[in-house]
């Protein structure tokens, strides 16, 4: 048998989007291209004989749906020079792919009419032809969020476009026209009517704040669903046969709030409590929560109808995917709940569903589940062969009891060969709010072949654990979020004295970033550490991230008008006290935790010196380490093993 490696990320790959057309099951299926250094997703037709290619000559073919009656898939491809993707249609029985669309800015999203004759699409409109200038002219910011990780500046003014397109006669019109920040969710019965997202964050002074609203092609009339207070958010869901389902948020704790769903009855607008909060009884992070590092192009579970009174809804629930069946009349029905991570589904019948699922020793698999047993019967694992070959570490669940006797949940990944004395790494996830889970992880399996125990913990202020947990570092990072871990590292070498307490190393990103550089900081516990796409100086950080004043304002519950209180928080202003060797690892296009953040740490720990190297990775947005440039994604995995090696006995 093998061993994991880091270039085995080229032999693996992940199947998403399930989506079923009467007896006919369809899946997307994605693997990196080593040579083209790209990403590849592909559609396919399952058959228990060999699957059956679908989809065109792109080698990205995403956005995976299925027209109401059944009869087309739909699909957005970048095939093409220009590589601008553009909406194709199928025949769920084959045939070429037809194009529908020619945006010169390519389509966003999309969403079948009821009557399957038309689909209408988001697009962006392009802008006037302006003369060629000779030299660089200067750029003028007038927005607050006037940039966004990995891309580049936005224009003050963007006119977003809705339309309509002939599935038939490939006529296309223009249905809407908005500068505001809108997202195209729904196109009701009527065919008048569409519903969209109106993103209020730059009118809100926040990060993560949105009003669902009706639009009414036919006069231009855009009009919330239900009018959101000032620390309010309403998405759009779901169409209800009386009203609508939307995601409701009070905004009470921020945008670590968790929402509700609630339906909106409106044939009964002008009664007391024609709003039906279907979830306020379950203390639940609604939608998929878990990070890993190898699910490419996949959607989640999304919430869809069983029938006329009761829809599907997934909940990430300590760090697992937990699904629910909720009745417009206010009951709740639990209906699968295993240890994995459900990446995809889509209802069969009543009792059935079509899925994609991942655990923390299988990458991907297609499958259907039955909800009525909760038997899963497997259909295609794209790694099967791959498997056979190749020794996969099975992590150890466990609970232990963090700061004031809270249960704090982690894994304890064990090296592929076992050794009385071996070496381990605290590996502290993003976010905050987000978690580890019952999802493969191929850096931490590839870290587990190298000979190292890996140590994953859910501390508080991640998501998955209710609404307390969240919210409790809100204002106090680096406190009892860093007790937890030095907690759970002391309760992994009680429990497994087969780690070496001399032997343990710290790696993080984003927040694991910030709190590697915290550690490194507060204890030198560790024999060396390694810093990814992190937050060394909130001060600086609040102007220079994409969403720094939001952030910091949300999260720290301070702003730019205290900085010493920031500072106080920031890993940089502790730096004289750290010991331990520290590599600083960043992408030049991280502008979530812009590059100078690294470079802060990097000089800090040179200035006190100690032992330290920074590497940047070009082309390279905050997600490196899971959608990055696969040739930069091996590079960054071995810079960090050879970190470990370099300071290990």
């Amino acid at each position: 048998m093998k061993k994991i490696e880091q270039k085995d990320l080229f032999e693996l790959k992940n199947v998403g989007q399930p989506v079923v057309a009467g007896d006919a099951f369809f899946f997307t299926e994605t693997k990196m291209n080593e040579k083209k250094n790209t990403y590849e997703t592909a559609i396919y037709k399952y058959s228990a004989d060999g699957n059956v290619a679908y989809g065109d000559e792109g080698t990205v073919n995403s956005s995976l749906k299925v027209s109401p009656d059944g009869k087309w898939i739909s699909f957005i491809s970048n095939a093409g020079e220009e590589k601008t993707p553009q909406l194709k249609i199928q025949s769920v029985h084959g045939g070429k792919a037809i194009a529908l669309t020619e945006e010169k800015k390519g389509v966003s999203s999309y969403v079948w009419a009821k009557d399957s004759q038309s689909i209408v699409f988001q697009t962006t409109k392009p802008e006037e032809e302006e003369k060629k200038e000779e030299f660089p002219q200067p750029i003028i910011v007038e927005k607050t969020t006037y940039r966004f990780d990995g891309g580049t500046f936005l224009p003050n003014e963007e006119v977003t476009q809705i339309k309509k397109v002939d599935v038939v006669t490939k006529e296309v019109t223009t249905l809407f026209e908005s500068k505001e920040s809108i997202g195209l969710r729904d196109v009701l019965h009527n065919g008048t009517t569409l519903v969209v997202d109106r993103d209020l964050s730059n009118v809100r002074w926040t990060l993560d704040s949105a009003e669902a609203c009706y639009v009414d092609v036919t006069t231009g009339d855009i009009h919330p669903i239900l009018e959101a207070g000032t620390d309010e958010s309403y998405r759009y869901v779901l169409d209800a046969k009386d009203g609508a389902v939307l995601q409701y948020s009070s905004g009470k704790h921020g945008f670590v709030t968790q929402a509700d769903l609630i339906v909106n009855f409106d044939s009964k607008p002008d009664e007391e409590g024609h709003i039906l909060n279907l979830t306020a009884d379950l203390d639940v992070e609604w939608g998929d929560w878990l990070v890993a590092d190898f699910q490419q192009a996949v959607t989640g579970v999304e919430p869809q109808w069983f029938d006329e009174e009761s829809f599907l809804a997934c909940a990430s629930v300590e760090g697992k995917t937990v699904l629910y069946r909720l009745y417009l009349d206010g009951r709740v029905e639990k209906i699968f709940d295993e240890l994995l991570h459900l990446t995809g589904a889509t209802i069969i019948s009543e009792d059935e569903l079509f899925i994609t699922y991942s655990t923390t020793t299988v990458p991907s698999v297609l499958a259907r589940l039955n909800l009525t047993t909760g038997e899963i019967t497997d259909l295609y694992n794209p790694n099967e062969a791959y498997l056979a070959e190749h020794i996969v570490t099975t992590p150890e669940r466990f609970t232990y009891k963090g700061y004031d006797n809270w249960d704090i949940h982690g894994w304890y990944m064990p090296p592929v060969e076992k050794a009385d004395k071996h070496a381990a790494i605290l590996y502290v996830h993003g976010g905050p709010q987000v978690a580890y889970g019952e999802s493969f992880f191929h850096e931490m399996q590839a870290l587990a072949a190298k000979g190292y125990g890996v140590i994953m913990i859910n501390p508080r202020g991640g998501n998955t654990y209710g609404q307390d947990f969240v919210k409790s570092i809100l204002g106090d990072y680096g406190n009892h979020d860093f007790d937890d871990l030095m907690m759970g590292v002391d309760y992994i070498l009680e429990t497994h004295p087969e780690v070496d307490a001399d032997q343990l190393y710290v790696a993080g990103g984003s927040y694991g970033g910030f709190m590697t550089n915290w550690i490194v900081t507060h204890t030198d516990r560790f024999r060396a550490a390694v810093t990814q796409r992190s937050i060394s100086n909130w001060i600086s950080f609040y102007g220079t991230s994409d969403i720094g004043p939001f952030f910091v304002e949300k999260q720290l519950l301070d702003d730019i008008n205290n900085p010493q209180r920031l500072w106080e928080m920031s890993p940089v202003a502790h730096a004289k006290n750290a010991k331990t060797p520290l590599l600083v690892l960043h992408g030049q296009s991280d502008l979530r935790c812009p590059q100078e953040q690294g470079e802060q740490m990097y000089m800090a720990m040179r200035k006190n010196n100690v032992p330290t190297k920074m590497i940047l990775f070009p082309q390279s947005s905050h997600g490196l380490s899971r959608q990055g440039l696969p040739n930069l994604r091996q590079a960054r995995l071995k810079a960090i093993t050879d970190w470990f090696e370099e300071y290990s006995k």
